[in-house]
């Protein structure tokens, strides 16, 4: 199983670059925070199923003042260098509702871009 507390991940989407989410759990419950790109603030709360997927709803505040809510499903597929990477489902609400995927990569201080970039 796989205990998310204190993962760090980022979007795989060179457009997203800058934003990173912290998760935190707590026996099946997992949160986060985020931040970064457009987003001034975000949360996501859910929960861990047996088989190491995510459920959860989020909700974020962009720069230009908008509030964006939603849900997700994130399934991991483990990495060579024993990083996690979630392939997610996403599901937006309200006036600019909308479905998608997207791949989030866990940040290994060992193999992440900005660490690569320092040597």
């Amino acid at each position: 199983m796989i205990n998310y507390d204190g993962r760090r991940f980022r979007p795989a989407e060179a457009e997203a670059r800058g934003r990173v989410a912290v998760y935190h759990q707590e026996g099946d419950l997992v949160w986060g925070e985020f931040s970064g790109g457009r987003v001034r603030r975000g949360a996501l709360t859910g929960t861990r199923a047996p088989d190491d997927t995510l459920e959860f709803a989020y909700s974020m505040v962009l720069d230009d003042g908008e509030i964006v809510s939603g849900r997700c499903r994130s399934t991991p597929e483990f990495r060579e260098d024993g990083g996690v990477d979630l392939h997610e489902e996403w599901e937006r609400f309200g006036p600019h509702a909308a479905t998608g995927r997207s791949r989030i990569n866990e940040i290994r201080d060992d193999t992440s871009d900005d660490t690569r970039e320092q040597r």
